[in-house]
């Protein structure tokens, strides 16, 4: 996919936001072994440590971070708060733990942003143009949103990690059920 391509697909703005597995199926989430257990609580080290600068948002934005979206929440499962999403990344279709896509937050009442976990996106296309099989990050499987889709997107795979605020329902679901967006204005951003 060209970098102008993936513009035109970034400005539907909802596609990354909107993986709709149950917390129960998202990600591989049932009991599994210890072995992927492990491998589960090492990712969401790995990601806390390779976004510990971005708890200050200033950081992530200095790093090619930006907002899109606004504030996504969902009707009955919670949010899952604001997307930064860096375009470098999201068009390169390696993954790499320690550098995800986007970085998340909570928007605060003081109108501050609380980093709350990252989202790793890869196009289905372009990690199929080298690749077999589902994307997996360390042991974790993707979430696969195909095409066509209600937002005119290419299928693509993502997967949430909550390394920076606990979530009752999973460390890999797509929603967050204590996430809100309450607290976020979209003017004075």
């Amino acid at each position: 996919m060209s970098i102008k391509g993936l513009g035109v697909c970034l400005s539907l703005t909802t596609v990354f936001l909107v993986a709709a597995a149950t917390p129960q199926q998202a990600f591989g989430e049932h009991p599994g072994s210890h072995s992927q257990q492990q491998h589960s609580g090492d990712l969401v080290r790995i990601v806390r440590d390779s976004t510990r600068r971005f708890l200050d948002v200033r950081k992530a934005e200095a790093e090619g971070y930006g907002l899109l979206f606004g504030c996504v929440s969902g009707p009955d499962d919670g949010a899952m708060g604001l997307h930064y999403v860096n375009m470098a990344l999201v068009a390169d279709p390696t993954l790499d733990p320690t550098r995800p896509e986007i970085v998340i937050y909570e928007p605060l009442p003081n109108g501050g942003r609380r980093l709350i976990g990252a989202d790793f996106l890869v196009f289905s296309a372009d990690w199929h143009a080298s690749n077999t099989g589902t994307p997996q990050i360390m042991g974790q499987l993707m979430h696969l949103i195909e095409s066509p889709n209600r937002y005119g997107l290419p299928a693509f795979y993502t997967l949430h990690v909550w390394a920076w605020k606990p979530s009752p329902t999973g460390v890999f679901v797509n929603w967050h059920s204590d996430v809100s967006c309450e607290n976020y204005s979209a003017t004075g951003q």
